[in-house]
């Protein structure tokens, strides 16, 4: 089969039908259901030609639609003229031949969609290892289909019972095993590389860290630049980052952090995928605080903010000092949805990261939540005393300096410094007294 990250979908530049089974309980309208998953297939360039959307408890165990909605999108892939048909479900393999014996077209499901999305925004050399690793663990169980399936992606027949009976076992069996063996390679070089970040991330155990999470396109990239000026990728797409960014912000009345951007959360996101990027979330894990990113603007903010929770608590983060921004206010239509958000999860800021709005009210909370409270100080040193001065002038405000002798050779320093990072500052040849 080669190498499965190779051959993606290609599900770019295709015509597509969008198709979906909701509960009614999950509270969805019809025009509301598919419109996540516009989004994702808006991003991977697929031109939608049709939508069916069905609302029942469970999807059809053989093949997620019922009966008379199975015949409406057979009618309408027909009419439409569609290449493909994408489903916001996460289909069985089972469900996914089902589908494609029928409708004679293939079917792409949301993983396929996400796992294409991520292949096409790897950059560095970690994300493409995860990207592979989870494409793999997600194909391995869909072998027979996947042969069928990427021969009519890439216009190998008009499909249909019959139309290309795929592999004997033996090449199945053959496929497995490259792919069993592909995986326990990849998850070596990612536990090393996971080995790396965690030695990396603890070593800033002098250095507080906050971190920006949140659902895809909320914002957090635009925010990182407005608050540190880094030249980070800033777009209108979803997953536009998938790779964790770091760098320095100077927090007025607290002093520097290290400000990490991760990579964005979806509704119902792959297993495989969210165990893959584990070690770049790890930033997170390790955060003193993390600045949970929305966008206010979107009428689907309150189930946004509870998919985020949920995968953070996936993959291990319990970080106890979390504050919800509420971005994109310029942008929001109704101020009483935002009021609403207020009330409903007490300490937020509002804030609009493309106009700077809000940003200052956000570093005064942010300052305030790694404090834990401030006190002055009077540190005695020596004027050669590099290590502290550094220390300095990332964690404190100075009031006042006076030198001691006539030779300059020791300085009495007034500053302001926050209680969190008393026990960090560096006590060599330094008296330290506290004020208040």
């Amino acid at each position: 089969m080669g190498d499965p990250k190779r051959e993606s979908l290609k599900v770019a530049s295709q015509r597509a039908i969008l198709a979906g089974v909701f509960n009614p309980d999950d509270g969805f309208s019809r025009e509301e259901a598919l419109a996540e998953l516009r989004g994702l297939v808006s991003t991977a360039g697929v031109e939608v030609v049709g939508e069916i959307v069905q609302f029942r408890d469970t999807p059809a165990p053989s093949t997620c639609l019922g009966s008379g909605k199975l015949r409406e999108l057979q009618e309408l892939v027909e009419s439409a003229e569609a290449q493909m048909v994408i489903f916001d479900n996460n289909l069985t393999p089972s469900q996914g031949r089902s589908l494609e014996q029928i409708l004679e077209k293939p079917i792409v499901d949301r993983s396929e969609v996400i796992l294409d999305i991520f292949a096409t925004h790897a950059q560095t050399h970690e994300a493409m290892l995860q990207v592979e690793l989870a494409q793999l663990m997600y194909y391995r169980t869909r072998l027979k289909r996947m042969w069928t399936h990427l021969e009519r992606v890439g216009g190998g027949g008009t499909g249909g019972l019959g139309a290309g009976r795929g592999p004997g076992e033996k090449q199945l069996e053959t496929d497995r095993r490259l792919i069993d063996r592909r995986i326990s390679e990849l998850k070596q070089r990612l536990a090393a590389v996971e080995d790396r970040r965690s030695r990396t991330v603890s070593g800033r155990r002098d250095q507080i860290t906050v971190s920006l999470v949140g659902y895809t396109n909320a914002g957090k990239s635009t925010l990182m630049r407005a608050l540190t000026g880094a030249d980070v990728l800033v777009e209108d797409k979803l997953f536009a980052t998938l790779d964790t960014r770091t760098r320095r912000w100077r927090v007025p009345a607290f002093g520097e952090v290290l400000l990490s951007d991760t990579v964005g959360f979806v509704r119902n996101l792959p297993h495989h995928l969210v165990a893959s990027f584990r070690s770049t979330l790890e930033e997170a894990r390790h955060a003193d605080l993390l600045l949970h990113v929305v966008d206010s603007s979107s009428p689907d903010a309150e189930r946004q903010i509870a998919t985020v929770y949920q995968v953070l608590d996936e993959i291990g983060v319990k970080v106890p000092d979390v504050l919800l921004v509420l971005n994109k206010v310029d942008r929001v239509t109704d101020q009483s949805f935002v009021d609403v958000l207020r009330h409903r999860y007490g300490d937020t800021v509002t804030i609009s990261a493309a106009s700077g709005s809000g940003l200052e009210q956000l570093a005064a909370k942010v300052a305030a939540r790694l404090a834990g409270g401030f006190v002055e100080a009077e540190i005695e040193t020596g004027t050669g005393n590099g290590r502290l001065f550094a220390w300095l002038t990332r964690h404190a405000e100075e009031r006042s300096r006076i030198y001691l002798d006539d030779q300059s050779t020791r300085v009495r320093i007034a500053c302001r410094l926050p209680k969190q990072m008393m026990e960090n500052m560096p006590l060599e040849d330094t008296v330290v007294n506290l004020i208040s």
